[in-house]
């Protein structure tokens, strides 16, 4: 068992039956009572996120995921990862990798999350590299203000870019939030 306040961004627990992570933790004291902490939660069988105030004295059961890296592989019924190591493959339904699909690129190795012999959450390298296919040109003296225009990647995905990347250049995108992070040299 676990007290709600050494719940933190990324710590596994069980609640009511349900494995859940957590990713924000706030601890409130108002006045003479005794505080309570609320906790930002996802459930990793369905996905929802849910926000819910436990009081300071409050447990929950703790939970060993296993986290094991994958080589992506294919799309076949599902998608088939492989372990580097032992070269035993896994196929995961299309729910475990939707989150993380417009990422997946053939060869890429990720860590997969495990509970039971169960797979139930991808998690992505925090930083990967694509190809822009298609963008508008860049207007030579818009360099005032930081200025971004449409650009599609080779992976099928949009993504905001400064107006100095041009096709075939290598971008960086942040995989927490799609976002642009830098240029590849």
């Amino acid at each position: 068992m676990i007290g709600v306040q050494d719940i933190r961004n990324g710590t596994a627990f069980l609640l009511d039956g349900q494995p859940w992570v957590g990713l924000k933790y706030e601890h409130i004291k108002m006045g003479r009572g005794s505080a309570t902490i609320k906790i930002k939660m996802r459930n990793l069988l369905t996905g929802a996120i849910v926000e819910k105030a436990f009081i300071n004295s409050a447990r929950v059961e703790e939970i060993n995921l296993a986290r094991k890296p994958m080589q992506y592989l294919y799309k076949d019924q599902g998608y088939v990862f492989m372990d580097p190591r032992t070269y035993e493959q896994v196929v995961l339904p299309a729910d475990v990798v939707a989150e993380s699909l417009g990422y997946l690129k053939e060869g890429i190795v990720v860590n997969v999350l495990f509970w039971d012999e169960r797979a139930l959450l991808l998690e992505l390298p925090p930083k990967m590299s694509f190809t822009v296919v298609e963008c508008d040109p860049g207007i030579k003296g818009n360099s005032v203000a930081n200025l971004y225009k449409q650009a599609l990647l080779d992976n099928g995905m949009s993504v905001r870019v400064p107006l100095f990347i041009e096709v075939g250049d290598g971008v960086v995108i942040d995989t927490r939030d799609g976002s642009y992070a830098e240029r590849v040299k």
